[in-house]
C-alpha cells in the first residue's frame, strides 16, 4: 500500500485516519484509538502526516516525526473549506489530508516540549492575575456594599484594607471582618505565586539567547521575550516582518471589493494573550520612545500628530513584532542608533 499523505483527525480518545496516495485516491479509511495510531505510523514507509493544531496534536507530532514523517499541522479555520458534504470524522480526516497537498497552504511549526512548558507557565500566570483581579473587585464591591469607596490601584486598595482590618477600633463587623481578612490572605498568597512565576520567567529570559536579544528592545520585558520565543520558536516560519504581526492580529482588517481597497481595525487573530502583552509594552515604552532622536521616534512623532493615542499605541506594537522577527531570523540585538540616520 504507498501512502503519501497520511490525514489524521485528532480526538481525545479515537482517532480517523485517511490514506491519500500520490495521486490523492483515498486507499485508507480506518478509526484507531490515539495510542494505536502512533504504532500503525510505524509501519509504513515515510510519508507527510498532517493533522490540526489542536490539543495534543505537538505530542503525537513529535512522537511521528522520530519515525521519520513529515508533520505538517494546519489551523482548523484552513482546513474547513476542505470538507465536502456532510462533516464527521472521516470526513474532516480526508480534509486534512487534501489540505496538506495544497502549495498555499500555511502550516504551524512543530513545537517542542520546552516550548510547551514556557506556554504552559504563562498560561497558569495569566489565569491567576485574573483570579487576583477578580478578588480585588470582589473586595471593592463589598466595601462600597457598606459605604467605603477605595480609589483605583492595587496599592491604594491595600493600603486602604489595612488600615479597616489592622486598626486599633473596629471598622467592620465581625463576620465581616473574618472574610476580608481571609480574602487579603488569598490576595497575599496570589501575589508570591505570580511573584514566584515571575523570577522563574527573569532567570529563563537570561539564560536562552534568543530572549536575551529580544530583552534589547525597549517595551520588551521577560514576560513578553520568553512568551514570544515560545509561541514563535523559529522565525523562520514567518517569510517577513509583516506577517509575524498579521499572525498576532495586529494589522488592519481589510475589506476590498472592486479594485477599491477599504482598512478597517485590526483583525485581531492568533494569540490574545501576546498581542495584549505586545500592546502594554508599547503603551509603556512609548513616551520614552517618542522622545528618542531616531527614525523609529520620529516616526512615532509623527504619528501622534495625525492620529489618536491608541492607534499610534497599537502601530507600535505591530513595529515591535517586526523587530523581534528580524532579530530572531537575523540574529542581532536592537540597536537605536542604526535606526537614526
Amino acid at each position: 500500500m504507498d501512502i503519501s499523505v497520511l490525514g489524521i483527525d485528532l480526538g481525545k480518545n479515537s482517532c480517523s485516519v485517511v490514506g491519500l496516495d500520490a495521486i490523492g485516491k483515498v486507499v485508507v479509511r480506518r478509526r484507531m484509538r490515539r495510542e494505536t495510531v502512533i504504532t500503525y505510523a510505524a509501519t509504513l514507509p515515510a510519508c507527510v502526516v498532517a493533522m490540526e493544531a489542536c490539543c495534543g496534536a505537538h505530542h503525537v507530532g513529535r512522537a511521528l516525526a522520530r519515525q521519520g514523517h513529515a508533520v505538517r499541522l494546519m489551523s482548523p479555520e484552513y482546513v474547513r473549506p476542505y470538507v465536502k458534504a456532510q462533516k464527521n470524522d472521516d470526513r474532516d480526516a480526508e480534509a486534512i489530508a487534501e489540505a496538506a497537498t495544497r502549495p498555499t497552504m500555511r502550516f504551524v511549526e512543530l513545537k517542542t516540549e520546552e516550548q510547551l512548558d514556557m506556554q504552559t507557565l504563562h498560561r497558569i500566570r495569566d489565569q491567576l492575575v485574573g483570579d487576583r483581579t477578580s478578588l480585588m473587585n470582589q473586595i471593592r464591591s463589598l466595601l462600597l456594599e457598606r459605604g467605603y469607596i477605595v480609589p483605583q490601584g492595587r496599592a491604594k486598595l491595600a493600603l486602604r484594607l489595612g488600615e479597616m482590618l489592622d486598626g486599633d477600633e473596629p471598622v467592620l463587623g465581625s463576620r465581616i471582618h473574618r472574610l476580608m481578612s481571609d480574602m487579603r490572605l488569598r490576595w497575599r498568597a496570589l501575589d508570591e505565586r505570580i511573584a514566584d512565576l515571575d523570577a522563574e520567567f527573569t532567570d529563563a529570559a537570561r539564560a536562552d539567547e534568543r530572549t536575551r536579544r529580544l530583552l534589547t528592545i525597549p517595551g520588551i520585558g521577560a514576560l513578553n521575550a520568553t512568551a514570544l520565543v515560545a509561541a514563535v520558536g523559529d522565525a523562520r516560519t514567518f517569510g517577513r516582518g509583516r506577517d509575524l504581526a498579521a499572525w498576532l492580529g495586529l494589522v488592519p482588517r481589510q475589506a476590498t471589493t472592486g479594485g477599491k481597497p477599504r482598512l478597517l481595525g485590526i483583525t485581531k487573530r492568533g494569540s490574545r494573550y501576546l498581542r495584549k502583552n505586545l500592546i502594554q509594552g508599547a503603551r509603556a515604552s512609548l513616551p520614552v520612545m517618542s522622545k528618542s532622536d531616531t527614525r523609529l521616534g520620529a516616526w512615532l512623532r509623527g504619528l501622534l500628530s495625525r492620529s489618536h493615542h491608541n492607534t499610534v499605541v497599537v502601530a507600535l506594537a505591530a513595529k515591535m513584532a517586526r523587530i523581534v522577527w528580524a532579530l530572531l531570523r537575523h540574529q542581532r540585538t536592537y540597536d537605536p542608533v542604526a535606526q537614526a540616520a
